[in-house]
């Protein structure tokens, strides 16, 4: 990861040629492997389903950007109660919807319940370990707090702030493929989407407040939900290929998710004093997505 980061940063301290050539190669890679997974998922069943669950959810982004055409402003109470509920859902997903079937699948793999234990735990583990990794080097923008990671040299606080919600994003993603390749993910794709539609609404107006037009701050807003669908295609692809990873891929998934949570969103709505009522909302999507995902399964 240093060694990536550090490669991009002289990357961008050269000419502008190699900069776009640099650009090209990128995106190069990463249309083959979206196309090849795609083509993966034109032949396999569970990652055609990952595939429609996280453009399922990503498309929620969207449509939960869509009444910054019509609202000009939420008051911050309101913007930390609606993070509070999606770090609620996101909590009880964590939970319910991927640690304990990685127990029970860890503990089937293993032979024992102490070491699917120790599986899980590894797993959850080093979802962490990757998004901290990630949030230490990659310089991005919080709500509230501002920028954090690696420096820059202009002020690019709009690309900072959609590379965090772009990460935000991935393990998200990432859970609902897993949970998909397990054939268990009906309700996390559900708690997903829920929670994802106030997300898309805070994020365009947050771009929209840093001097962003309304339209496109709808269309910044789905476009970083289309990290989902990445994450979801990974996650699938990797769990169909090998039934021995699930609940490592489940773990992993939790992790990234609770690092989530913990670091980024629930700073965030205690920032302002109205932790009251980021509680509230924090306790409101646990207790949705946990009456999902026992009326789902």
């Amino acid at each position: 990861m240093a060694e990536m980061i550090m490669n991009a940063r002289r990357i961008a301290a050269e000419p502008t040629w190699q900069r776009l050539l640099a650009f090209i190669i990128f995106a190069v890679a990463v249309a083959a492997a979206g196309i090849t997974l795609l083509d993966a998922a034109s032949t396999n069943e569970t990652l055609r389903a990952a595939l429609a669950a996280t453009l399922f959810t990503a498309l929620a982004t969207g449509a939960g950007a869509l009444p910054v055409l019509f609202v000009r402003h939420i008051s911050d109470a309101a913007r930390d109660s609606l993070l509070g509920f999606g770090a609620g859902v996101m909590l009880a997903a964590s939970f319910f919807s991927l640690l304990a079937p990685a127990l029970e699948s860890a503990a089937t793999v293993s032979g024992s319940a102490g070491g699917g234990a120790l599986t899980v735990a590894i797993g959850l583990s080093l979802g962490a370990a990757v998004l901290m990794a990630a949030d230490r080097w990659l310089p991005h923008e919080h709500f509230v707090k501002g920028r954090e990671g690696g420096s820059s040299h202009h002020d690019a606080s709009l690309w900072l702030f959609v590379i965090a919600i772009t990460l935000h994003n991935v393990p998200e993603g990432l859970a609902v493929g897993v949970a998909q390749g397990g054939g268990n993910g009906s309700a996390l794709t559900a708690g997903i989407a829920i929670q994802n539609m106030p997300e898309g609404l805070i994020v365009a107006i947050a771009l929209v407040s840093l001097g962003i037009t309304r339209l496109k701050a709808v269309a910044l807003a789905l476009a970083t939900g289309m990290a989902e669908p990445l994450g979801g295609l990974i996650g699938a692809s990797a769990i169909s290929h090998a039934a021995a990873m699930l609940p490592w891929g489940l773990a992993f998934a939790a992790g990234a998710m609770l690092f989530v949570i913990s670091h980024e969103i629930i700073p965030e709505t205690h920032r302002n004093g109205n932790e009251r009522v980021a509680t509230i909302g924090l306790i409101g999507g646990f207790v949705l997505m946990m009456l999902f995902d026992t009326m789902l399964r």
